[in-house]
This record gives structure tokens, sequence and C-alpha cells, in this order.
């Protein structure tokens, strides 16, 4: 059975639908992500499996529970890092942690949490001290206090620099690799791409894709593009007029063509052919992101 199954959710805020018909699993010792522009119901959807909201219409299921009406059970198995989250200033990391784990009746232990996290030698700082990437490991901590099975991450490394960005990856790989299934709501693509196993992406509401990255970045675009230099006196019709290349473009001595998956094998044959050796090759297939592009219609000014 998988750890979360959501089956035709709706949500409508007044006249304004935010979540319409969305349906997915989570299986159990899995990252998933959950991507898309603002305003496309990531943070409602989430916020409603972790019992925060209650759908119009539809189901939501998490460890074989009820968010809203097992909400005292779920709370107990369920960490929940949400967008935005802060502290009092003065609350020291040490008092933060202890006073959550007062929440649960099975809690983790403080101290093993906090040095498995980084935090031990920031136990007696206060909130406003920290660093923006000592938050988010605090945010994480709180999220893992109750010792839970399941760990929800809205947005967990928005405004980090991209050092503290990558060790908090680690950090949720860490998270992984201690048994908890991993709901991870990002608009970073190279987080989604680095981290998740399954990802579904939404857009105005619906989701549009769902699977594996890779497979969601496919599903976008098969073109593989294929950019390089070439010397002067090369006239580029021998590449043009090749059956696998799609589009061909020169902009001086820069070239770039794509096509299917045999395009750049084509256009590497084809030059050796005609004794031309490319500069500055570089091969790009479709990504992550290119999908999120192509399958959504960013709003902007929305909420969550």
């Amino acid at each position: 059975m998988p750890i979360i199954t959501v089956e035709n959710l709706h949500k409508r805020y007044g006249d304004r639908v935010a979540v319409d018909g969305v349906s997915f699993t989570v299986e159990e010792g899995e990252i998933f992500g959950l991507l898309g522009p603002n305003g496309a119901g990531k943070t409602t959807t989430v916020e409603t499996i972790a019992g925060l909201r209650a759908p119009d219409a539809g189901s939501v299921s998490v460890l074989g529970l009820d968010p809203r009406r097992d909400a005292a059970a779920v709370r107990e198995r369920v960490g929940v890092q949400l967008q935005e989250a802060a502290l009092p200033d003065r609350l020291r990391v040490g008092e933060a942690l202890e006073l959550c784990a007062g929440f649960y009746a099975r809690p983790a232990d403080v101290r093993e949490l906090a040095a498995t996290l980084g935090l031990d030698g920031h136990l007696a700082v206060p909130f406003a001290e920290l660093s923006g990437g000592q938050r988010q490991r605090l945010s994480i901590a709180l999220a893992l206090v109750g010792d839970p099975t399941v760990a929800i991450l809205d947005e967990l490394t928005t405004g980090l620099d991209p050092a503290a960005r990558r060790e908090t990856w680690g950090l949720v790989e860490r998270i992984r690799d201690r048994g908890v299934t991993v709901l991870l709501v990002t608009h970073v693509m190279e987080e989604a791409e680095r981290l998740a196993d399954r990802v579904g992406l939404l857009d105005a509401g619906r989701l549009v894709a769902l699977g594996a990255p890779d497979e969601v970045a496919a599903s976008a675009s098969a073109a593989t593009r294929v950019a390089f230099r070439v010397p002067p006196g090369f006239t580029g019709d021998v590449l043009a007029a090749l059956p696998e290349v799609a589009t061909y473009d020169r902009d001086g001595d820069r070239v770039t063509v794509t096509g299917g998956d045999g395009v750049a094998l084509a256009v590497l044959r084809a030059l050796d052919a005609h004794g031309v050796t490319p500069r500055n090759l570089h091969v790009e297939q479709g990504s992550l992101e290119d999908a999120v592009v192509a399958l959504t219609t960013p709003t902007m000014g929305a909420a969550a």
C-alpha cells in the first residue's frame, strides 16, 4: 500500500479553483517531488495531505489514515516543514527542539538529531543569530523531532546560497536513508533532478505530468540540441541536409542543430567525413526545466 494516496482532490477558495481533480501516490521510502509554478496548487495540496486544510472533494490517505479524521495519529507520524516558517528571535535552538519534542509521545533523541543535522554546536544559539542554512537545518530538525515516518518539506531551500542549498540536499538524502518517506515541494529544478525518485507537475491546480524526472523531461521534449564552433569556410549545408537534423542555425562560427536521439552521432560523422573538427562541443537533451516551461503557464502573483 502506498504511504500517501491522493484521489481526485478538489479545493476551491471562493471563485478560485486551487486544486482540480489531482490524483497521485507516494511510495514507501521514496522522495516524491511536487513541482509547478506559483499558483499551481502545490502548497494547498501538501497542506491538505498534512491535515491543515479540508478538501472540498476527493480523498487523502496518509499511512492508511485520514489526515482530518485521524489528525492526532497523523501528527505523530508525519513531520511538516512549511514554507516561510519562523521562530521567536530569542528562542534558542535547543529550546525549540525540546519544546517541539514535548508534543510527541515518542520523540526522537534531541541531541542525537541535532548532531545528525549539524546543530549540536548551536543548541544555545538564539534563532535570530542563525544563518539561512542553519535556520533550514533547524526547520528540518523540527520536522523530524517527532521521529516521523513521513516528512513533508515545502520549499526548504528558498533563499539559500548555492553552497547552503547543496548542503541541505545532502541532509534530505540522509533523511531518506534513515527510512523516512519524503514529500518535497520545490520550484528548483536542479533540486528535483538531484533528489526526487518521482515528480508530479501541477499547473493551474491540475496534475499535468507524473513520473521519474527524466521521464517527465522526455515527455515534454524529445529534441537533442548540439552546439559547437566550426572553422572559417565551412558552409554547413551538409549538416542542414542530414535527415536526423530537425533545425539548423548558424551565427558566425557558432552552429546549433536539433533533432532526435541520433542527431549528435550523425553530425559528428558528417563533420569527420569532411575533415572538420568541432570546437566547444555541447550536447544537451530536454531537461526537467524545459518540461515545466512547456507544460505549465506561470501565473504572476498567485498563491501556491
